[in-house]
């Protein structure tokens, strides 16, 4: 694989494959120097990809697995949440404010699920992966993964009913 073919094969799934990463790691630093290490190691590996049927969800396992080395290892003890804003006039303070903490509780609703399902919510939900795409990423047969989503959702349902109980009494 040539340079050329190399950057048109992956500059699309770069942002995915960020996406995933800060998903799992938090951090815009840690993600991005996540995506980095394995561009390289993809690029490395560039005459080896031809055999490799798709190539996207090859690029997503690899920065999964990326990652959650990452939060393994003993340098992931000082990642922080790193949120970024941003600004729309559109919205009043108040308003924004509340959607604002609304995504947060959310966000903080999906950390809390089983590692597994937060990252088939991650790919399915979120990235808007295909089912097969997944499939390759987790390396899981396609019942599993339904099976799994729908079960990681309801979780999801449950505690965001949970939430919004608790906060009209």
């Amino acid at each position: 694989m040539n340079q050329k073919t190399f950057v048109k094969t992956f500059k699309e799934v770069q942002q995915k494959m960020y996406f995933l990463s800060k998903r799992l790691l938090t951090s815009h630093e840690e993600a991005a120097d996540a995506v980095q290490e394995v561009m390289v190691k993809l690029w490395e590996k560039r005459f080896k990809l031809e055999e490799v049927q798709n190539k996207e969800a090859y690029a997503m396992q690899m920065v999964k697995n990326y990652s959650l080395d990452r939060l393994k290892s003993k340098q992931a003890s000082h990642l922080k949440i790193v949120h970024s804003n941003y600004d729309n006039e559109e919205r009043n303070v108040e308003e924004e404010l509340e959607r604002l903490d609304k995504v947060k509780l959310v966000q903080q609703m999906i950390s809390e699920l089983p590692e597994q399902y937060r990252m088939m919510i991650q790919l399915r939900d979120i990235q808007r992966y295909d089912f097969e795409a997944i499939e390759n990423i987790l390396n899981m047969k396609s019942t599993a993964v339904r099976v799994g989503l729908s079960r990681a959702r309801k979780m999801l349902k449950e505690k965001i009913e949970e939430q919004y109980k608790t906060e009209i009494a």
